[in-house]
């Protein structure tokens, strides 16, 4: 078991189990993304995700639901993307 985090006030955070699940770069602005499953002091888990940009963090922790929503809209994202690029077609989102 990891040790507490603490904050910037130096209050210890509720996690109490940290695990790096995927540590990577994304292209083309080179952020560093890292999840991590959390186990928190009330027995209850999220997923992290931790994104550092230069000097600042941005760091979300979501529960399955919105962990598999997620997923599933970058899959077919993704999908979307190579179909688009098979076809010799400028990748397209959605406008809004």
């Amino acid at each position: 078991m990891l040790p507490k985090a603490v904050n910037h006030w130096g209050k210890y955070l509720d996690d109490i189990d940290i695990r790096s699940l995927y540590k990577g770069v994304a292209s083309p602005y080179r952020q560093e993304i890292e999840l991590q499953h959390v186990l928190h002091q009330a027995n209850y888990v999220t997923l992290r995700i931790r994104i550092r940009e230069i000097k600042r963090f941005t760091i979300f922790d979501i529960d399955e639901t919105t962990a598999r929503t997620l997923g599933q809209v970058m899959l077919d994202w993704a999908d979307a993307q190579k179909s688009a690029a098979n076809a010799g077609q400028a990748p397209q989102g959605e406008l809004k």
